[in-house]
């Protein structure tokens, strides 16, 4: 296997996209092309988290694909510094002034920044398909949470004319043939809603993951509009595969049903699974992306299956 780490911006060390590209030979395709998955961690855009990488690049890998992993632009904290954060917050109004204070957006980084990221790899993979083997018509991503949104917002814009513009590029080079979205927000209208029903210090990672993200600690309508891929769905979407689990107490199950219902209302082909229990940022859910056995789900743990077999339907190698 060839793995390598690929800067995709000059001059920045931190976005990257790292590659897990199979070795071929006589006994395997003999020459032919692979499909391939281009994984999008999540993180609420503060950083991408390492449990939604690797783990399901390898496991789509052993699938029989190529796989990499896409390090889009994020605020950038650090492991630390992320879940000290998040250990920080009590949720009262005067430390959420001083987070969003210590927090300012940096426009490096803000929207549509970490979309047009999803572009670059598309671009960089295209660029070396020949050499790596790649299918270069069948290229998926998978996201998780911020990830999914980033990775549904592409699929949203893809042949849109600014993205288009920004890679000087083609439509054609930046399709995408598929799409996995793990506990997915996909409307911030009703993050907004969700806002004033969460416990203070969840509302708090919001209010500092909103301003990072959009500059505005509550996105207005033409933002809300503008960064909801629900809202945003058109027939050339891809087919799309989401889970999520009904008991995450960070991005309600809602923002994948409602997903779901844009796909259906645009007659998107889409397979949706809903688990009883889990919790938001569970990678795999199983000990290979767990950092403890409380992060390990058996019932949840099986949609990386359900994905393999949803997009072997789409993918399956040639005969």
């Amino acid at each position: 296997m060839k793995t390598e780490r690929i800067y995709l911006i000059e001059g920045r060390k931190d976005v990257w996209l790292d590659t897990y590209i199979w070795n071929d030979s006589q006994q395997l395709l003999a020459g032919k092309t692979r499909p391939a998955v281009i994984v999008l961690p999540g993180g609420g855009y503060l950083q991408a988290g390492d449990n939604e990488g690797e783990p399901t690049a390898l496991k789509f890998a052993s699938l029989g694909y190529h796989t990499f992993v896409l390090h889009y632009s994020t605020y950038g904290l650090g492991f630390d510094e992320f879940f000290g954060l998040f250990a920080a917050m009590d949720g009262t109004s005067e430390q959420t002034a001083e987070f969003l204070r210590k927090y300012p957006p940096k426009p490096e980084t803000m929207w549509p920044l970490p979309m047009v990221d999803v572009g670059r790899a598309f671009l960089k993979i295209r660029e070396h398909a020949e050499e790596w083997l790649v299918d270069k018509e069948r290229i998926a991503l998978c996201g998780f949470s911020a990830g999914a949104h980033n990775a549904a917002m592409y699929c949203a814009n893809w042949n849109h004319s600014r993205l288009k513009e920004f890679l000087h590029c083609s439509g054609e080079d930046l399709k995408p043939a598929a799409l996995i979205l793990s506990y997915m927000v996909s409307d911030y209208g009703l993050m907004n809603e969700f806002r004033s029903k969460v416990p203070p210090a969840i509302g708090e990672f919001f209010d500092i993951s909103n301003q990072i993200f959009t500059g505005q600690i509550t996105p207005d309508k033409h933002t809300v509009q503008t960064v909801s891929p629900a809202r945003n769905v058109t027939e050339e979407m891809p087919p799309a595969f989401l889970w999520a689990c009904a008991d995450d107490t960070l991005v309600p199950v809602q923002n994948t049903l409602r997903m779901a219902q844009a796909l259906a209302d645009h007659k998107i082909p889409f397979e949706v699974h809903i688990f009883e229990q889990g919790a938001h940022g569970i990678g795999l859910g199983t000990q290979a992306s767990a950092g403890m056995s409380n992060q390990v789900f058996e019932d949840a743990g099986k949609w990386s299956d359900l994905a393999g077999k949803w997009l072997e339907k789409r993918f399956s190698l040639p005969l």
